[in-house]
């Protein structure tokens, strides 16, 4: 959520960290902020809404320092106002603030009543206070930001701008990304690497608890205590064609449509094809044969995901899966076997409650396997084996690609497991990873399907509530495609599990009910058809996602079919998210949403 830009620069900066900001839209905002020294003196601008806001303000009233911070805010705290916007400011500094402050209340009371007068509604504010108090008790800024920090409680990644400092920043981080970047002359500060992709390619991550101090000559960076430290540099490999739409109006569409190439990517990262066998891309640190249970935590789509992991694991590898949202996981204090592993899920390798969930398992004796998409994020760095997901940024806030390209990694590993434990033989490996293998072709030609969907969504827009069903892995998979629904398009939907239906759910089934039925032909087909009829009966609308197979025995009138290509039924899930994506997409650009952005969600959650 959130981001933070900041520059050190040799010409004016205010235009530079807009446009670095643009790079962070994807991380969802509603709000945002330049701050630049001018003569040493601390100039502002702020806009409610969209960067184009601020730019128009930028138009009006130009900033022309050569050191400066930005920040696009999501609220937290107070509406998301011009006024609540950052960066906030006293008279001798400047802060933008990724994060919560979790104390802020007390430590908000205790300024007051030490004369300090609040201007906003926000939990940063207090930050700007706290430093100036200590500066005003005669510390200088390095010694003034060492002090607060301490205090504060919470999530955070700060950058702070000095009144009078014309060649200093300071940046810190608690539990909320921030890096480093290496210019001519110039030094950069940013919440995500793709930020300062068009300034450096030569980065170094905060760790956990430290905070640097920027100046023209370089950064000097200490730990939580205080003290010196050395943080290695590194490249990153992002680059600003990465973020081009393409010939599509959104993102999301771009990446949807990416997907046959990404999943590919991802799996012949994992396969070695002509063999037809898993091979992983590094070291297990721990025998699979040995583990006793796998424990899955993620939030979001990154659960669902997991979740259709369970159903492959234990299959495949005959290992019980235990799964849980990282958010309820991480307070229920659960016993852990000492021969475990923990498979934590993240797309941004940032999420602050799955984050939480991988530091209790290791504290628990766990060995953590993470699956990510970022290789420099924090869970893949407190990890002790990260399997990356080769999706590439993804900018678009509901996830799509970076959903099937875990899909991918997971069964490559529930495959690599059940190899490793005697579950499955040779021949039996190489009928799965050639079933793998041939996913990329069945969702390029799932693909292909899209007229048919965008067809379906002027009826779907007119619903209210939606209903989506299936059972085995497309169950985890209604319960994704009921999630884009709600995310883009705004309309309430649910996912269920088919033959839950009539323990509830078929209370709600009227003829203006739309129920999506996610049902490839397997081996519990004909369950799922009972329950289509059931909702037929009723007067549901029934829209099955299946096969050519599955549309002739469905043997009910449907109200649309969405005929996907034949395949083996065992990694559907993966093919049979594309339609679901496409038919959330194209409701929600029928309906005019920002599917890119949509209201009140962040792509990454780095607070609870």
């Amino acid at each position: 959520m959130c981001g933070i830009v900041g520059v050190i620069g040799r010409e004016p900066v205010a235009g530079k960290i807009v446009e670095a900001l643009k790079r962070l839209e994807y991380r969802g905002y509603d709000s945002a902020g330049v701050a630049t020294l001018e003569n040493g003196h601390m100039e502002r601008r702020r806009a409610a809404g969209k960067l184009r806001n601020l730019e128009a303000r930028l138009v009006e009233s130009p900033l022309h320092g050569l050191i400066g911070i930005g920040h696009t805010r999501w609220a937290t705290h107070g509406k998301p106002t011009e006024n609540n916007a950052h960066p906030h400011a006293s008279d001798k500094l400047a802060v933008v603030h990724n994060g919560i402050i979790e104390n802020f209340r007390e430590l908000r009371e205790e300024l007051i009543g030490k004369g300090h007068v609040f201007a906003t509604e926000t939990d940063t504010e207090v930050v700007a206070h706290i430093v100036t108090e200590e500066m005003r008790g005669g510390l200088g800024p390095k010694e003034a930001v060492a002090a607060a920090l301490p205090r504060l409680k919470g999530a955070f990644a700060l950058a702070f701008l000095f009144d009078g400092e014309e060649n200093l920043m300071i940046g810190a981080r608690l539990g909320a990304p921030l890096a480093v970047g290496y210019g001519d002359g110039e030094m950069y500060l940013g919440s995500d690497a793709l930020a300062l992709a068009p300034f450096t390619d030569t980065l170094t991550y905060l760790e956990d608890g430290d905070w640097v101090v920027l100046t023209r000559d370089g950064a000097q960076f200490h730990d939580m205590a205080g003290r010196p430290v050395v943080r290695a540099r590194q490249r990153t490999q992002a680059s600003a064609f990465l973020i081009d739409k393409g010939n599509h109006r959104h993102f999301m569409a771009k990446e949807i449509h990416e997907q046959p190439e990404v999943v590919g990517r991802t799996l012949a990262h994992y396969l070695d094809m002509s063999a037809g066998r898993v091979n992983l891309p590094f070291d297990l640190p721990f025998d699979p044969a040995k583990l006793s249970r796998v424990t899955i935590v993620a939030c979001g789509t990154a659960y669902y995901a997991g979740l259709v992991a369970k159903y492959w694991i234990e299959r495949f590898a005959r290992l019980p899966v235990e799964i849980d949202v990282a958010s309820e996981f991480r307070y229920r204090e659960a016993p852990m076997d000492p021969h475990g592993l923990m498979i934590v899920v993240s797309q941004s390798g940032e999420t602050a409650d799955t984050l939480a969930s991988l530091r209790y398992a290791k504290e628990q004796g766990q060995h953590i396997l993470s699956v990510v998409n970022v290789p420099t994020s924090t869970i893949a760095r407190e990890s002790h084996v990260a399997a990356l997901t080769l999706a590439g940024p993804e900018i678009g806030v509901a996830s799509t690609k970076a959903f099937t390209c875990q899909l991918s990694v997971l069964a490559c590993l529930a495959v690599a497991f059940g190899r490793a434990r005697g579950a499955l033989d040779a021949q039996a490996e190489k009928g799965l990873v050639d079933e793998l293998i041939a996913l990329p072709g069945l969702m390029a030609e799932a693909i292909k399907r899209e007229p048919k969907i965008e067809h379906l969504a002027p009826s779907l827009s007119k619903a209210t509530d939606v209903l989506y069903l299936g059972r085995g892995t497309s169950y985890p998979l209604a319960l994704e495609g009921a999630l884009k629904l709600k995310e883009i398009s705004y309309i309430h939907a649910e996912g269920y599990a088919a033959g839950e239906l009539k323990h509830g759910p078929i209370a709600l089934i009227d003829e203006s009910m739309p129920v999506i039925v996610i049902s490839p032909y397997d081996a519990v087909f004909e369950k799922t058809v009972s329950n289509m009829q059931e909702v037929a009966a009723r007067g549901g609308k029934v829209i099955l996602i299946g096969d050519e197979h599955a549309e002739r025995e469905a043997s009910i009138d449907l109200h649309a079919v969405i005929v996907m290509p034949t395949m083996a039924p065992t990694f559907a899930a993966i093919a049979y998210a594309v339609p679901v994506q496409l038919l959330a997409y194209h409701t929600a650009v029928f309906m005019g949403k920002d599917v890119d952005q949509p209201r009140n969600l962040a792509k990454s959650v780095t607070v609870e």
